[in-house]
């Protein structure tokens, strides 16, 4: 056999070799990494939230996504968390849409005084109006899922036993706790959590308004050993994706992230219930924490002197021509659904 015959022969089994590696699948697909950011700390109820829903889609993916955590905002802040997201510094990001006055007019209605008694019901009531109406307020990103801490509750040095007891206490409550607070006669404090713990030690404020998570997480029941419980403003927390990352995962990663919207603000709810039942039963045990109602004659009494934000609410959309009043209507109807099946 001729030299160049057998070099021609080789020469040709390589080339074949070469085209069934080459078009051969990949024996395993690069992984994706996505960077989800948050601005609290990894122990706080959100922060927990985050790393069970990275650990749900790796798993759930095979491996073939991976998240990495960024909480404590070590890449991105409460304030820039949502533009971050949206020019691509974090692939995802948990924001709290009332940090950012004006940008979600129709959301807003969830964070009104509205009466949620629990953070199952108003998560549900948050996520499932968001289906509903998607606002083009989250035009710019993907929203992967929404959910609401434990309504807010009075946290004091003093015990607080009556309206009358509140008058003119100085209080921390920023936003729409702040305005609330205001209009059952306290004085509202603003500051940010991080100045609470001293602002509480040297007498510059005597309680907080906030979920009662936090007696435990940031131990304010080494400072306020009493509890009034007061059902007010709730606070929503959303979490969303980069447009662009979104568009470009494969179809199977799109519905394993689609899948979680339903659960992870169903579980979310119920661990932040949860996890209050537990602070408020261990800050009891430790402290001695003693916890207050008012009457239901105060609670309706506080019902009418905080009407006005959900006027204001009302108002405000219809003057931008937004559907505020249906909006606020199917929160109701959905409320009372949810109290139903989920506070039994």
């Amino acid at each position: 056999m001729k030299k160049g015959y057998i070099v021609k022969i080789i020469g040709i089994l390589m080339l074949s070799l070469f085209l069934v590696i080459s078009m051969a699948p990949s024996a395993k697909a690069a992984t994706i990494k996505l960077s989800y950011a948050f601005f609290a700390p990894a122990r706080s109820f959100p922060g927990v939230q985050m790393m069970r829903w990275a650990k749900e889609v790796e798993k759930r993916t095979h491996g073939k996504v991976k998240v990495n955590t960024y909480p404590g905002g070590t890449l991105l802040g409460a304030k820039n968390m949502l533009d971050g997201v949206i020019s691509g510094v974090a692939d995802i990001g948990c924001f709290c849409p009332p940090y950012l006055p004006g940008r979600f007019p129709l959301m807003e209605a969830v964070d009104l005084p509205v009466g949620f008694k629990s953070a199952k019901v108003a998560s549900a009531v948050t996520a499932e109006l968001y289906k509903k109406y998607r606002p083009k307020s989250f035009a710019k990103v993907k929203v992967l899922t929404m959910f609401c801490c434990a309504p807010g509750n009075i946290m004091s040095k003093v015990p607080i036993k009556s309206l009358k007891d509140l008058k003119k206490l100085e209080i921390r409550g920023t936003g729409i706790s702040g305005k609330y607070l205001g209009a059952i006669g306290a004085t509202p404090v603003a500051m940010p959590m991080s100045s609470v713990p001293e602002s509480l030690q040297k007498g510059v404020v005597k309680g907080l308004i906030s979920s009662l998570d936090v007696m435990k997480d940031f131990n304010f029941a080494s400072l306020c050993q009493n509890v009034t419980i007061m059902n007010g403003p709730t606070t929503s927390f959303a979490v969303v994706m980069n447009k662009k990352k979104w568009n470009s995962l494969p179809a199977d990663v799109k519905k394993v992230l689609d899948d979680l919207y339903y659960e992870q603000y169903m579980w979310t709810g119920k661990y932040e219930d949860d996890h209050v039942k537990e602070a408020l039963a261990w800050s009891k045990k430790k402290y001695n924490v003693k916890v207050y109602k008012l009457t239901d004659a105060e609670y309706k009494e506080i019902d009418q002197k905080v009407h006005f934000m959900v006027d204001n609410y009302l108002a405000k959309t219809k003057k931008a021509g937004l559907p505020g009043d249906k909006f606020l209507k199917d929160l109701y109807t959905l409320k009372a659904k949810f109290e139903k099946s989920l506070e039994k």
